[in-house]
């Protein structure tokens, strides 16, 4: 009886780290950041294609712990710089890195 009880433990925990494990994903803290990085994300590409002066579809956006990556093609500064200032001003974004290239 203790050995069957000590295999159902260890199975239990076994899964336990392995669902855990696998529920964060890109060496985040806590699936509350994940979740808040996934919003971040999707309120800034909104942001883009409400926006008649970027071309959201030429933009990939990604965000790790509150900091935003923009990268992709625009067609001037101004397209990028306007890129920058609408991610700068969603709620929970730290920083900004603009990675984005123009391209005529």
């Amino acid at each position: 009886m203790k050995v069957k009880n000590a295999i159902y433990i260890s199975v239990s925990v076994i899964a336990i780290l392995i669902s855990t494990g696998c529920a964060v994903t890109r060496d985040q803290e806590t699936m509350g950041a994940y979740v808040d990085d996934s919003v971040i994300t999707s309120s800034i590409k909104t942001r883009f294609f409400e926006d008649k002066t970027v071309d959201g579809s030429a933009i990939t956006v990604e965000t790790l712990n509150g900091t935003v990556l923009l990268s992709g093609f625009v067609k001037s500064t101004n397209q990028k710089q306007n890129a920058e200032s609408i991610a700068i001003k969603v709620k929970g974004v730290k920083v900004v890195k603009n990675q984005l290239e123009i391209r005529n």
